[in-house]
């Protein structure tokens, strides 16, 4: 680390004169970057430190680290990174963008409110389902036109990662060389498992330059968008990993903070996007991998640490202990919901899908985002009347069935949420499950009528196109009596999740968190 080259330019971005103002210019450092907050601006100036995967020993290395952090981010961020700013060497002194020899460089971003972030948000428990539901948008954006790498080995890929974790851990002493040498079998033996199908995933193109960096400390509401920013930009390979590989670590990230439900519904909004479901088995284990990756980063600050060496082993211990679990294998299970439109299917399959299956909880196959798919329509677009035919019907019936089937073949809990009252379609998903060798319960949800036109006026539709007049024709053809188990929704969803989990096979007797 050769810092004291900098002294020059710290003092530079240090002074409140060199952004024209008397008020005092705050700076705060972290292991790879000072940041110097002026006004509505913020100023990012690399360390000049050279480490094993990175390199801003000099000043044009810096100032070519800064130019590709302004590229990336503003594929995420355009209205945040507003450019690079160069230090050169002036007559009186330091300036900005002058013909002299060149000092340093900064990136120039402007400055947001802090209470956006959506950590901070995370904390306070502001995060919407809207929310989460942009977020999965950006992030499907970003991965539909992120650069692929043709000559991606998918398990290498991951392979290196492990190597990397395995020796980074030795280096701690945080955990026993028992713990360690545990969890690297668990991972050796979870990457054997999965070779094929990250072989597969890297020849189909899904090894692409994401953000690197995903959590909820890079993301921000900006003017009321979501946004991504500070991805990953001094190292490619770091970078260059399967998309879903990349969205795990915010996956991991909610899932480790106990926001099981809302990192379920982020996984499964982006799947319906992206599609990616052959990946989805992929996700307790990626997931896993970024649990490993957080212990030993965070073991290892707790070497040079003092006043905080408790707390940070006590959370590397924690990102160790996800990692563990993550790894445990589990059955999968096929549940499928039932019921009249606005009984709550969608809510409850939501609500239900974190508590069943491996994290990052069941994946949610709804009739009414795979209609809108069938008919590439977005979600919240309604459909032509003619796309409720009964041959169109028919065929999201079949679309949910062999969906279903693929994934549980994989060894992924499923929730499929439809109406289910034809019993050719409540056989059609139970023959799923039997084929396939999988446990299952079917679930109808019970309200009464007016409860559920009630709930057609008030609710906010998301996906469905149902109305009165739609409840009308499901009510003249209602089953009057049906083999699936009934649950009345009239009470609240906690109650409903709680009396379905008591009755499905795989289902855990309490929620994993509040509804």
């Amino acid at each position: 680390m050769r810092e004291d080259e900098q002294e020059t330019a710290h003092a530079f971005m240090s002074d409140p004169d060199t952004y024209g103002t008397t008020d005092t210019v705050e700076r705060i450092d972290t292991h790879i970057s000072h940041l110097f907050l002026a006004g509505n601006r913020v100023f990012k100036l690399k360390r000049s430190v050279r480490l094993p995967y990175l390199d801003f020993s000099s000043p044009a290395r810096r100032l070519a680290a800064c130019e590709t952090e302004l590229h990336l981010n503003r594929r995420t961020a355009p209205e945040l990174y507003l450019g690079v700013r160069r230090i050169t060497a002036g007559t009186n002194g330091p300036e900005f963008d002058g013909s002299g020899e060149l000092l340093d460089a900064v990136v120039e971003m402007r400055r947001f409110d802090q209470d956006t972030l959506f950590d901070s948000m995370a904390q306070r428990g502001a995060l919407r389902s809207s929310h989460l539901d942009a977020l999965a948008h950006e992030i499907t954006a970003l991965h539909a036109k992120a650069p692929v790498d043709d000559d991606a080995d998918g398990v290498e890929n991951i392979a290196s990662v492990l190597r990397v974790n395995a020796e980074a851990f030795r280096q701690s002493s945080v955990f026993s060389e028992a713990d360690i040498a545990r969890l690297v079998a668990a991972f050796e033996s979870a990457l054997e498992t999965h070779a094929a199908r990250l072989d597969a995933r890297a020849r189909a193109g899904q090894v692409r330059r994401g953000h690197g960096d995903l959590h909820l400390r890079n993301i921000c509401l900006y003017e009321g968008h979501v946004r991504l920013f500070d991805c990953l930009e001094f190292n490619e390979a770091l970078a260059t990993v399967d998309v879903l590989y990349d969205l795990a670590f915010l996956a991991m990230d909610l899932w480790h903070r106990d926001l099981r439900r809302e990192a379920s519904q982020v996984v499964n909004r982006y799947c319906d996007a992206f599609g990616q479901e052959d990946g989805y088995v992929l996700m307790p284990f990626f997931m896993a991998l970024r649990a490993a990756v957080r212990a030993h980063v965070t073991a290892t600050q707790c070497e040079t640490a003092e006043l905080e060496r408790d707390k940070l082993s006590k959370e590397a211990r924690a990102y160790f202990d996800l990692a563990e679990h993550l790894l445990v294998p589990e059955p999968a299970h096929l549940l499928a919901l039932g019921g009249l439109s606005g009984s709550g299917k969608s809510t409850l399959a939501a609500a239900l899908a974190p508590d069943l299956g491996r994290a990052p909880g069941a994946r949610v196959i709804g009739s009414d985002r795979t209609r809108k798919a069938m008919f590439d329509t977005a979600p919240d677009h309604s459909l032509p009347p003619e796309a409720y035919s009964a041959e169109v019907s028919a065929r999201v019936y079949s679309a949910i069935a062999a969906r279903s089937e693929r994934l549980l073949e994989d060894g992924v809990t499923v929730i499929a949420d439809a109406v289910h009252d034809r019993a050719d379609d409540r056989a059609r998903i139970e023959a799923v499950a039997a084929v396939v060798g999988v446990p299952f319960d079917g679930v109808w949800l019970q309200a009464d009528p007016e409860a559920l036109r009630g709930r057609l006026k008030t609710r906010d539709p998301g996906a469905s196109d149902a109305d009165a007049n739609v409840l009308a024709d499901q009510l003249a053809r209602a089953p009057k009596s049906i083999d699936w188990q009934t649950v009345p929704t009239g009470a609240t969803v906690s109650d409903s999740v709680t009396a379905i989990l008591a009755t499905v096979t795989g289902g855990r007797n309490q929620p994993s968190r509040r509804q």
